[in-house]
């Protein structure tokens, strides 16, 4: 499966923003990032998502929404599909991703990064990367600053996409 890492945190913690921030980094280098984005409530997916938006004129090569009982390409489906069928969707649609980078997810069992508000506990989930934190914190994991989206990006460039098969 495509190299996936999902991009989690509580409401307003800065999540798109840190993608927003992220993905022009990450083109910039050459890399092709799709995203996903997982809203939990469902809610009306055919008008234009505020958070997608962001994510496309940030660069995403392809943007995906996933709620409960539809997804992105507008397409009818039976339950909520899990996030390694809409990785498949955007893989066989969009050739030469070099990674999809999910916003939500939380209980995806995969590689995450976690967005903290101000205030937050990082949570505690054995796929967990890194956090991404304003001020500094001591974490289980690497914490990188909210305002470098090059750390950031150079953090997905050693631990995920440098992995890759």
């Amino acid at each position: 499966m495509l190299s996936t890492v999902a991009v989690v945190g509580w409401s307003d913690s800065g999540k798109t923003t840190l993608l927003e921030r992220v993905l022009p980094v990450l083109r910039s280098r050459g890399y092709r990032v799709a995203t996903v984005k997982h809203h939990g409530h469902g809610g009306d997916a055919d008008l234009p998502a505020k958070d997608t938006r962001r994510h496309w004129e940030a660069g995403a090569e392809a943007v995906a929404l996933v709620c409960p009982g539809r997804m992105a390409v507008w397409r009818r489906v039976e339950e909520e599909p899990c996030l390694e069928e809409v990785v498949r969707i955007l893989e066989s649609q969009v050739p030469g991703l070099d990674l999809v980078l999910a916003e939500g997810f939380k209980h995806w069992a995969g590689p995450k990064i976690e967005v903290l508000g101000d205030g937050g506990e990082v949570w505690e989930d054995p796929d967990l990367l890194a956090v991404v934190v304003r001020t500094p914190l001591a974490a289980p994991v690497p914490a990188l600053p909210a305002d470098d989206p090059q750390a950031v990006a150079d953090f997905l460039e050693r631990h995920v996409l440098a992995a890759r098969p």
